[in-house]
């Protein structure tokens, strides 16, 4: 086999254990447990291939790391069951395809670099309410819309919102009620509003988090009715949070979107907070810097600021990709030189340049500009 073969599969594995950990980070455990299971598909395949390699005893230590993680959130995902009292003792009926309930998501705003201007926005709409929903003789939103380019953190801010405010969080995929679920899906959106109203009944805030939502509410020149009937159903239920009777109930819909330009009319008024969630800033880049270096040995030669320049138009998850990439960098000179034995060197600033040769931002500029439009168009901050 060629090194390139081997380079490939190693970039293979790192881009998912990379992609694994960002969505454990979140809270968005079926796709961690699946981009663990891919990056422990690659390390096998390159032990079954390369069974000399000098890095096989680290990838061994990996493979076996990854596995437990997944019999953690396995087990997590098992046993976690939240009753009408908020309870946690017996087996989750609610876990399946369609959405999972979480009593806790383990992510703050301390762990979301920078993004001042979200938090705002976010604190006003969701925490100011829960915390103080005296001061709010009016109402407040109950729809919040995420959107911008895919990796710059939509996910991590829901989840973190929902353990600022100390809720529920109900995590939904939305492609998998259109597709799977298609049929019996109305009745599934009804299980789902129901069992956000009673477990906010108790006085804790309840977050519903639907990812991907333009594949829910959407517009497709192709459609069948049952598709129309799984939206007006959801809309039903936008609304009966919002109205009289439930007005002070502490229920908020947070959706998120790659594709905003797909969303429907109607589903968008339902959202009276739409928060851009663009490219990291420059600030934001070096807050992600200075974050994931605390868990790494870094040269005094990487200079952050100069860094953050070189890393501009990359998302969050493009510099995390990246970071991983110069830290291994170091790992595998230290396998090659010295069979494994004592400590990777820092990281250094030549390791970055290096990296970044080869590494292209996954968002275009042109794309950019298309969300600045929307937003210019449909902003509600």
């Amino acid at each position: 086999m060629s090194s390139t073969s081997l380079t490939y599969l190693e970039g293979l594995a790192r881009n998912y254990a990379v992609r694994a950990v960002m969505s454990d980070k979140e809270g968005n455990y079926a796709d961690a447990v699946s981009y663990y299971r891919r990056a422990i598909e690659v390390l096998e395949k390159i032990l079954q291939l390369y069974p000399d390699h000098s890095l096989n005893n680290i990838y061994k230590q990996w493979i076996g790391q990854y596995r437990r993680r997944i019999s953690e959130i396995e087990n997590m995902l098992g046993k976690v069951k939240l009753s009408a009292t908020g309870g946690e003792s017996t087996p989750q009926e609610d876990i399946d395809e369609l959405f999972r309930v979480m009593d806790r998501t383990g992510v703050t705003f301390e762990d979301v670099a920078d993004m001042e201007g979200i938090k705002e926005a976010i604190k006003e709409a969701i925490i100011y309410p829960s915390k103080r929903p005296d001061l709010f003789p009016l109402g407040w939103p109950k729809g919040i819309l995420l959107f911008g380019p895919p990796g710059c953190g939509k996910t991590y801010i829901a989840a973190a919102v929902a353990s600022e405010i100390d809720g529920y969080f109900i995590s939904v995929d939305a492609a998998g009620i259109m597709s799977k679920w298609l049929g019996e899906a109305e009745k599934k959106v009804s299980k789902l509003f129901s069992k956000a109203r009673e477990l906010a009944k108790n006085g804790r805030p309840v977050v519903i988090f639907i990812d991907e939502v333009d594949s829910l509410f959407g517009t497709f020149d192709t459609e069948v009715g049952g598709e129309v009937r799984v939206r007006n159903q959801f809309l039903k239920e936008m609304d009966g949070i919002e109205s009289k009777v439930n007005s002070k109930q502490l229920v908020f819909v947070v959706a998120a979107t790659n594709k905003p330009w797909r969303l429907d009319e109607a589903f968008i008024r339902r959202f009276q907070k739409r928060i851009y969630v663009p490219l990291p800033p420059k600030e934001t880049r070096m807050a992600l810097l200075r974050m994931y270096f605390k868990s790494l040995k870094v040269d005094t030669s990487v200079d952050v600021e100069k860094l953050a320049d070189m890393l501009e138009g990359y998302t969050s998850s493009d510099i995390v990709e990246i970071i991983a990439a110069a830290h291994m960098k170091t790992v595998r000179e230290l396998f090659e030189s010295g069979g494994g034995k004592g400590e990777p060197r820092p990281i250094s600033m030549s390791d970055f340049i290096e990296v970044l040769k080869n590494r292209k931002p996954s968002v275009n500029k042109d794309m950019v500009k298309v969300y600045e439009m929307w937003f210019e168009k449909y902003k509600a901050l």
